[in-house]
């Protein structure tokens, strides 16, 4: 109650659930901006509610807020989606900074409107949309985010340091955990088509090649 008052007064209108499944409840039958979630919630865990949210809204800004500390269960956190995960105790004033630079970011994403051709593929970067045979593969933010800077880098190396930088806003071991869980991601919607490659390229980076 305290943090939905924090944010509104700071110009979030907020809806506050007690619950994961009255969570759910009221996601599906509103519209919404952002999600924030803990994860020991009573009825449907975060992470389960997280499932269902990314599941009709892949796009959608995604934000863990929990007690749990393990490195398995941020990194569970990332790969389902998540956008940033914020460990309590914490700072209210730097969860509103980190809600800030998630919002410009994806802002930016919506206002440069780039198209890619892929191989098969067509990548949509202000849509989220990955598009291959009129089948739509819906992007969650960070994986739009890190393919569009692999496009815009097509053919050169991404050098690791920039892209964490630049969508994780810190150059750390987690964080760069995170990013190779995206970059396998990524590779596994390319996998039926032999003209896309993501390489690795030792103590570097990524580049993506496209024949």
């Amino acid at each position: 109650m305290i943090l939905k008052a924090f944010l509104d007064a700071n110009g979030f209108n907020t809806t506050l659930c007690l619950n994961g499944q009255e969570a759910w409840n009221t996601f599906s039958s509103a519209e919404f901006d952002f999600c924030i979630t803990d994860i020991m919630m009573p009825v449907m865990d975060g992470f389960a509610l997280a499932r269902h949210i990314k599941s009709v809204s892949p796009s959608i800004p995604l934000v863990f807020l929990s007690a749990k500390k393990e490195h398995d269960d941020i990194l569970e956190g990332f790969m389902l989606g998540a956008d940033d995960y914020v460990t309590k105790p914490f700072s209210m004033d730097e969860l509103l900074a980190r809600l800030k630079a998630i919002h410009r970011r994806c802002m930016h994403t919506q206002t440069q409107p780039s198209t890619f051709q892929l191989g098969r593929f067509s990548f949509n970067a202000p849509r989220h949309e990955l598009i291959k045979d009129d089948k739509v593969q819906k992007l969650t933010s960070k994986e739009s985010d890190l393919l569009l800077l692999l496009c815009e880098n097509m053919g050169n190396t991404l050098e690791r340091s920039k892209a964490l930088q630049q969508i994780w806003k810190e150059d750390s071991y987690l964080n760069a955990r995170s990013m190779d869980v995206y970059i396998t991601k990524l590779r596994k919607y390319f996998k039926d088509d032999p003209d896309v490659d993501i390489q690795n390229i030792h103590g570097k980076g990524f580049r993506l090649v496209v024949k």
